[in-house]
């Protein structure tokens, strides 16, 4: 029976990066995936949508073209169908560009669903998967996630969309109506008003977008509400009837008309299977309990990415298994949350890194604001006809830079600027000192950091 150095279970973000690293420093790595490497983010998430959002944006842009002195003939046409099949084209060139890596680092890549069946005599775990069983000295959990699905009353016999169905749609609802109003639902909301669809949010929590910073997600609400999306916050879905989706707010009932329902109620670690009860492995929350290297309660097996239930996202999942993999190899190495930017790829983005202002003020923690509208960076104002945005930087009781939050084009390539001065400890003094290009939207964080 062949012996490796490490078994790891997932071949998403954390998985593929994890295999990646372990086989480039010597240790003999096997991965096992059930479905398609690159995981739910690269076949069924991240990739897929922001490549569909992408043509979104360059319709809004061809649509306003004429703002910027450039004039298009006849009103700018979308064509679902090619959307589709570029997104499926992006998709495979970049599962095959993993597949290439993986290859030329030797990782053993096995296609077929994995569990663990116990230990050996000498502390080496056994895998099985298709029949066969290998065993490891050390196991990496990154299973990920999967859609959860509320019982809601109609919901089965309505014939509803997860993201998956979404991102395989070639024909244009008449009507949408998202249930969920998080990171995914809105999305997936922006995408199809830019298509012109007549798209309904209906969210349960006061605001959308779950934790992010709430002034800004309100200015993102209400920035698509003048697009024509109708959000339905603080509202309950009590039932689906036919394609009546029936809210409830402040106790009273009404009736949404929606051709399709778009379900983006969230996600959940994927635990079952796995027979992690044989290795007495502990839980936390709906998630595999972790510490600082992302080891378990099981000194030879680590968990990485959804899995823990910590930070649904793949740039953490990449993070995590990079320090799991050091902390095998017996490198100086610990994961940090402190610093994890979020991102909505809306049009305008919305970005957030570190502490909130809700967060800070729940705990009771003394923090000052500077914040500026985009308007203040040159660069901003020369690329932007539509819309403004704002920057939002958290200061803590001593100074420190501990959170960021932007909303407009292009926050998700700037929140890491931030995301240093936060990781690293920055003071306003220390951060004011870094030079910025001019002129680059970035800048509005330096402007800030006067303001």
């Amino acid at each position: 029976m062949t012996l490796y150095d490490i078994a790891i279970i997932g071949g998403g973000p954390a998985g593929y990066t994890a295999a990646e690293r372990a086989s480039a420093n010597g240790l003999k790595t096997i991965l096992f995936e059930k479905n398609a490497l690159g995981g739910v983010c690269l076949n069924e998430g991240c990739i897929p949508t922001k490549t569909l959002l992408y043509s979104a944006k360059t319709l809004d842009n061809m649509k306003s073209a004429p703002k910027y002195g450039v004039l298009v003939e006849g009103e700018p046409v979308f064509d679902l169908p090619k959307i589709i099949a570029r997104k499926q084209k992006t998709v495979r060139k970049l599962v095959a560009g993993i597949k290439q890596k993986l290859a030329v680092h030797d990782v053993t890549v096995v296609s077929g669903e994995a569990v663990i069946n116990g230990e050996d005599g000498e502390r080496n775990l056994l895998i099985s998967c298709n029949g066969e069983t290998i065993t490891a000295a050390k196991v990496l959990l990154c299973t990920g996630s999967e859609t959860i699905i509320p019982p809601i009353k109609g919901l089965d016999e309505a014939g509803f969309w997860t993201s998956k169905e979404a991102l395989e749609n070639k024909e244009v609802p008449a009507t949408l109506a998202v249930i969920g109003g998080g990171v995914i639902g809105v999305e997936f909301a922006s995408f199809f008003n830019s298509l012109g669809v007549k798209v309904t949010v209906i969210e349960m929590l006061p605001e959308i977008l779950g934790t992010m910073d709430k002034e800004l997600s309100a200015m993102l609400r209400a920035e698509y509400t003048k697009k024509g999306i109708d959000f339905h916050v603080g509202t309950k879905v009590m039932e689906i009837k036919g394609n009546q989706v029936i809210i409830e707010k402040d106790g009273e009932q009404s009736a949404i008309e929606a051709a399709q329902l778009l379900l983006s109620t969230g996600r959940r670690p994927v635990t079952a299977n796995l027979n992690l009860d044989k290795l007495n492995i502990e839980m936390f929350r709906n998630g595999v309990k972790v510490d600082e290297w992302m080891r378990t309660t099981h000194p030879n097996v680590y968990a990485c990415g959804d899995i823990t239930g910590h930070s649904l996202l793949a740039h953490t999942a990449v993070r995590e298994g990079e320090v799991a993999i050091n902390h095998i190899l017996g490198k100086a190495d610990n994961m940090s949350y402190k610093a994890i930017p979020g991102v909505v790829y809306t049009n305008p983005e919305i970005a957030g890194v570190g502490q909130t202002e809700e967060e800070l003020t729940a705990k009771g923690e003394t923090f000052s604001i500077l914040k500026l509208p985009m308007a203040y960076s040159g660069r901003f104002v020369a690329e932007n006809e539509l819309g403004n945005g704002v920057c939002k930087l958290i200061v803590s009781g001593d100074n420190k830079i501990i959170g960021c939050h932007m909303l407009g084009n292009p926050a998700s390539e700037l929140i890491v600027i931030a995301g240093i001065a936060i990781e690293k400890g920055f003071t306003v003094e220390e951060f004011r000192k870094i030079v910025f290009p001019h002129p680059t939207v970035g800048e509005i964080i330096h402007e800030a950091l006067f303001s």
